[in-house]
């Protein structure tokens, strides 16, 4: 093993990290040293004993979990069989990519640090805890971590001294170059070729599911579309049960494709394929050969607001002197708070950016492309159905995210505007998408009572257990349910209507613009105390908490903990106990997002 080769390996559920790894394995480069950047699912852990020294960077995700792209690797890592000092050769680094406002902050970095100790491991320097919640985001633990971790590394290979490293605005070679095609005849959009086999659908593996239903169930004169939207999955062998999740990746708007088009003189039309310049494997998502429009379309993320990265890559082309110093300002470690003045607070996008940055764009070759821009995450929505109850179909609720900021275009999400724009009505519509395990379990042991609170489009995953419970018999449903008014964003009334007809569901609701006092679902749960006790203390009810993850989840707590002090006759610090107790054994779980 060469004593100037450095491994950086990652685990990332929403780019973030994969991008902080690819930007540290690009100062290795500049270094000169031999540097390999792969996923930790994607590398065989076996060969980590021959390893010499590693950055690992990862994120946590959903309680405390690790990425999808690691998951593998962590089993391994923490089998019992593994011998004390086997990683005892291996210098390394671990860097924690995480958000303070979440209960389990940085939990897979912090474990991850542990069990590397406990193999044998020498750590170079401290695990670093990066915080999305900083003023100036995780940059504000990543600058100085890496400026250390570089100190030490070459302390302690001396022969890294040896290699003169590139200058800062020298560009580094690109990982792939593009080799277009004379006969522009598409292919077949592999996106929507169904999966063969008997496997379930999967991220490499997608199944081209039928949109049978597109429609807005919030009020016309509702500030906000909200969608019911249904699919077919016939023939996809996807399985799902309450709680678990569906996974598609989002298209770029047409307008946007054409304008990213005309700004860096791409025919939309022309066929390529990638060629890499390294010891990597082209993007599977990229079918071979490709059009420009497809790359752009379906994985390009143009419509992301920009990270730091994409400005360091974007000033190495930079020939025009004011646009230079403007990108190497918001480059440097000094120049984060303009940065988040100019893209993070109006939420400014990457193409909008480019088009700020005319002449720089203008020097942009197409092999730098897939360099500068991240590939398209896969988005995740809680399903609202149950396959007892909606055989063979597929149903979402989805917000459609849009806002106004500084910038002049209003500010949409990318993959709710995507599927709101979508009409069957205008023909035949596949959206390719599969099925992950949620975090949310619901009781396998009948007549074990539940009590869900779900205001908003955080009611969806209870939509789906309730109609589960109710196919088999299960009656024993509390369901807490708020919005602004009864009238315009009371998703399914209808239904929970006819639930408690059949008593099969106890409802309480929270209209809180309904009148003059704001009336909110925790103040509802407050009001039910004795009922709640009743069902948690002498029935073993299990509690669950989804929706946005601003307020609401901790003032249902507290109520719920009020509740155990009123009618349990409970000290706080019991409470306290009790809802730790409830969270450690599953009977209380809480599924949030920002």
């Amino acid at each position: 093993m060469s004593s100037s080769t450095l491994l950086i390996l990652y685990g990332s559920q929403t780019g973030t990290s994969q991008d902080t790894a690819l930007r540290i394995g690009r100062q290795a480069q500049r270094r000169r040293l031999q540097v390999r950047v792969l996923a930790l699912d994607s590398y065989n852990v076996a060969n980590l004993i021959s390893e010499s020294l590693v950055i690992f960077v990862c994120a946590t995700t959903g309680n405390g979990d690790p990425p999808d792209n690691m998951k593998n690797f962590w089993r391994f890592l923490f089998k019992k069989s593994l011998p004390a000092g086997s990683l005892c050769q291996l210098d390394c680094a671990v860097l924690g990519l995480g958000d303070s406002s979440y209960p389990k902050f940085n939990f897979v970095a912090k474990k991850l640090y542990k069990r590397l100790l406990q193999l044998g491991a020498s750590m170079l320097l401290s695990v670093g805890l990066a915080d999305d919640q900083h003023d100036l985001g995780s940059d504000a633990v990543i600058d100085p971590w890496l400026t250390s971790f570089w100190e030490k590394a070459f302390a302690l290979y001396p022969s890294f001294a040896d290699l003169i490293p590139l200058r800062d605005d020298e560009p580094l070679p690109p990982t792939y170059t593009f080799h277009f095609l004379d006969d522009v005849n598409e292919k077949m959009d592999d996106r929507l070729r169904i999966p063969e086999g008997q496997t379930a659908p999967s991220l490499s593996r997608p199944f081209p599911a039928r949109l049978v239903c597109n429609r807005r169930v919030t009020d016309a004169s509702h500030f906000q579309d909200v969608r019911h939207i249904e699919f077919d999955i016939t023939g996809s062998n996807i399985e799902f049960a309450a709680g678990d999740v569906v996974m598609m990746r989002p298209c770029n708007a047409p307008e946007d494709i054409q304008q990213f088009c005309q700004l860096l003189r791409l025919d939309p039309n022309a066929l390529f394929t990638l060629r890499a310049t390294g010891n990597i494997a082209v993007p599977a998502s990229l079918p071979q050969p490709c059009t420009v429009h497809h790359l752009v379309e379906s994985y390009l993320d143009i419509a992301a607001v920009p990270r730091r990265s994409f400005f360091e890559l974007l000033s190495t082309f930079a020939t025009d002197e004011l646009e230079k110093e403007k990108l190497k300002e918001f480059s440097s470690a000094q120049g984060q708070d303009e940065l988040h003045s100019y893209c993070n607070r109006p939420r400014r996008t990457a193409l909008e950016a480019l088009a700020d940055f005319p002449k720089t764009t203008a020097e942009l070759k197409v092999d730098n492309l897939l360099d500068l821009f991240p590939e398209i995450q896969p988005r995740s929505f809680s399903i609202s159905s149950s396959l007892q109850a909606h055989p063979h179909r597929l149903q979402i609720l989805v917000a459609v995210v849009r806002y106004k900021t500084k910038m002049f275009k209003p500010r949409r999400g990318l993959c709710s505007s995507w599927l709101a724009s979508l009409d069957p009505a205008q023909g035949e519509v596949y959206v390719p998408l599969w099925v992950k395990k949620g975090t949310m379990r619901f009781p396998k042991e009948k007549d074990t009572p539940v009590i869900m609170v779900g205001p908003g489009t955080g009611v969806a995953p209870f939509r789906s257990a309730l109609q589960e419970r109710i196919a088999t018999g299960e009656t024993a449903n509390v369901l807490f349910f708020g919005c602004r008014s009864k009238s315009k964003d009371f998703y399914f009334s209808s239904e929970w209507e006819e639930m408690m007809k059949a008593r099969q569901l106890t409802l309480f609701t929270a209209f809180s613009r309904d009148q003059e006092d704001k009336i909110y679902v925790q103040n509802r749960v407050k009001e039910q105390a004795k009922l709640l006790w009743d069902l948690i203390a002498s029935k073993n009810a299990c509690f669950y908490i989804a929706g946005n993850a601003k307020e609401m989840p901790a003032s249902v707590c507290e109520a719920l903990k009020e509740a155990f002090q009123q009618e349990g006759g409970l000290s706080v610090e019991a409470a306290d106990q009790m809802l730790d107790a409830m969270e450690k054994t599953g009977r209380f779980q809480s599924e949030t997002w920002s």
